[in-house]
């Protein structure tokens, strides 16, 4: 027998030696959630470890962040009040406008700040975008709430626009509009590839959304695999500087799709209902916890993700750190 794999199998050093896929702290983007009107850090019940920061503890995550090693951080608001237009999301002094100018006084450039740029968070009906007279979002006034949202985050400091909301036409509408405003070395992570998922709900109890319904009408039908290529390949035509696909587990196809396709970076999201799968599983006793997260990190970075978004980021950083 001439060929035995197993040789390059039969110590740590070795497997080690001939892996071909690396997991680093530079990696993992952490999620942040930031929510007006507390003193102290509130635990979120449905993720355990995840908690929405006050305003001033958010300042010690991003500590915590740059001392291991984390190169990136994606921060979420929850606002004391909500409207139909999400209209604190474009106000100079916004929460999020406010702890993004926060973050970036205190981290400097020490940590790339991506802003959420979406309006479910500041929508009293949850939605990611203003309702027409029949209910239905309606994509262009959306898109132009974004256009104003992303100057706001822009000149406040953020390195990156998350464009979470799946509108047509968002990233290049939004390139315009931060070109035009003078803020052109600030970057669009676009959402390129965003499914109408099952795995959202934990996220939803992080921002308190008003959200009731579904979403199918503008994020995408986990049934078409074509129509993520599509979205990804238009969002790098209008500008996006990295693409990113959301969730993560169940579309690593997709992820992979991505990388062969993509001229820019690729990022996905491992997002809350993956979390907190995991986390109820682990403290019932049926899986490995560290062994199965870790195993979940390496399947992304092999699919093609060359950044991993995780609520794990700020743990598995110091673990690979050892």
């Amino acid at each position: 027998m001439l060929s035995r794999p197993r040789r390059l199998r039969t110590s740590q050093a070795m497997r080690d030696l001939v892996a071909d896929v690396s997991l680093e702290p530079q990696n993992l983007i952490l999620p942040l959630f930031v929510k007006e009107g507390i003193d102290q850090p509130q635990p979120v019940p449905t993720m355990p470890g995840v908690v929405q920061h006050s305003e001033q503890s958010i300042l010690s995550a991003l500590d915590e962040a740059i001392a291991v090693g984390l190169k990136a951080v994606m921060i979420f608001a929850v606002p004391l009040e909500r409207d139909a237009t999400g209209s604190v999301a474009c106000q100079t002094d916004g929460i999020l406008n406010r702890v993004i100018r926060n973050a970036r006084a205190h981290a400097g450039d020490s940590l790339v700040l991506i802003a959420d740029l979406c309006l479910d968070e500041f929508t009293d009906h949850g939605h990611c975008g203003v309702l027409d007279a029949s209910g239905a979002v309606d994509n262009d006034a959306t898109v132009s709430l974004y256009c104003q949202m992303a100057v706001e985050l822009g000149r406040a400091g953020a390195d990156l626009l998350g464009t979470s909301g799946m509108m047509d036409g968002q990233v290049g509408h939004i390139r315009v509009a931060l070109d035009q405003a003078g803020l052109v070395s600030t970057g669009v992570l676009a959402y390129a590839a965003k499914f109408a998922s099952g795995f959202y709900g934990p996220f939803r109890q992080a921002v308190e959304s008003q959200f009731a319904g579904d979403r199918k009408g503008y994020q995408q039908d986990y049934r078409r695999t074509r129509e993520s290529e599509l979205e990804i390949r238009q969002d790098i035509s209008e500008g996006a500087d990295i693409v990113m696909v959301k969730p993560a587990l169940a579309y690593l196809d997709i992820v992979r799709a991505a990388a062969e396709i993509s001229e820019v970076p690729v990022a996905a999201y491992l997002v809350s209902g993956e979390y907190a799968m995991v986390e109820a599983a682990a403290a019932a006793g049926v899986l490995d916890r560290d062994a199965a997260i870790f195993e979940m990190l390496y399947a992304l970075r092999r699919a093609g993700a060359q950044l991993i978004c995780t609520y794990w980021a700020l743990e598995f950083a110091r673990k690979i750190a050892r």
